[in-house]
């Protein structure tokens, strides 16, 4: 019995852990970098199309899907081996996404035509175009899946598109160039950034009204730097994060009051970031500086720096452990 348990003990040593994984886009240089949670460094990187963005995995993390933008298509890779499957119709420019809750269709944005295209992924055959405002980006849909929202940069709105129809059926004014959206609170908020605007709406997803309007400032930041852009909640859905792109800050946001908490400083021209596995840390692409910040959720301080490939741009979670 003890060479028995002596042996076990011995194999589970030996076997490997499974560590959760960070992936990032990286505009400047084609790829994306895969980052290991635990050791907080890069592991591996792997070539995509030209100018790749927005990012996101199947909800078995089986595959991940990949907006090559200026290759005017979605790459679906297998992130177990970092190969290319195969290629979406994506539609023109895509630069971000959203996967609908069906794990099947994804809405995609293209910048370049004003459209949100509508991607079946299992017969890889485009469902639906939708005419939308000027240089779609943005892009959220509700938990239930029934509201799908594409923000559009020159028109400053929201638009809201009901997913049975594929149809718009509200558009909403926000501040200018608006650059990303995020369903809060079981889907019963909607929180859309404004870049140059300089602000966040968070609006009532049953009647479209605004409830709020929250605005920034930094002490020894030009109010002209203050750019929000890519945000998460946290799952509890006390606390919003919020990029600054220029500004080199994250704002920390109590989404109960609307009131900011605090500001964390990070990497140059912050855009986007994602949740580990656990949601005990943040990690966000810092563009210009080529890095990643990590930042311990509980505490709201930055930790550590990686370096990844050139204009970091968007970031995935994949937990892969055991």
């Amino acid at each position: 019995m003890r060479l028995i348990l002596a042996a076990l003990t011995l194999t589970t040593f030996l076997t490997p852990a499974l560590a959760d994984e960070i992936w990032v886009t990286n505009e400047k240089d084609d790829t994306v970098s895969v980052i290991d949670v635990a050791t907080q460094e890069v592991i591996n990187t792997y070539p995509t199309g030209e100018r790749p963005r927005g990012l996101t995995f199947a909800q078995d993390h089986s595959v991940l899907y990949i907006c090559a933008s200026d290759s005017d298509t979605v790459q679906v890779m297998n992130p177990d081996t970092g190969e290319i499957l195969h290629e979406l119709p994506s539609g023109e420019d895509p630069e971000q996404f959203v996967l609908h809750p069906d794990n099947r269709h994804l809405y995609i944005a293209n910048e370049d035509d004003a459209i949100t295209t509508v991607v079946d992924t299992e017969t890889r055959s485009v469902v639906a175009q939708i005419d939308v405002g000027i240089e779609p980006e943005g892009m959220a849909i509700s938990p239930d899946g029934k509201v799908q929202i594409t923000t559009s940069e020159t028109t400053n709105m929201a638009h809201w598109i009901d997913t049975e129809t594929n149809r718009i059926f509200a558009n909403t004014l926000v501040d200018a160039r608006p650059r990303d959206a995020e369903f809060a609170k079981d889907g019963t908020e909607l929180w859309v950034s404004a870049e140059i605007g300089g602000t966040v709406s968070v609006f009532n997803v049953a009647d479209q009204s605004e409830i709020t309007k929250i605005a920034f400032e930094i002490t020894g930041v030009h109010p002209d730097k203050v750019q929000p852009v890519g945000m998460r909640m946290t799952p509890d859905q006390k606390t919003m994060f919020i990029a600054l792109g220029p500004a080199n800050h994250i704002a920390v946001v109590d989404a109960e009051t609307y009131a900011v908490r605090d500001y964390i400083l990070v990497g140059r021209r912050v855009w986007h970031m994602d949740f580990s596995p656990d949601d005990s840390l943040l990690f966000t692409t810092n563009g210009v500086s080529g890095d990643v910040t990590v930042i311990d959720v509980a505490s709201e301080k930055a930790l550590k720096t990686i370096k990844v490939g050139r204009f970091p741009w968007g970031a995935a979670a994949r937990p892969t452990s055991n």
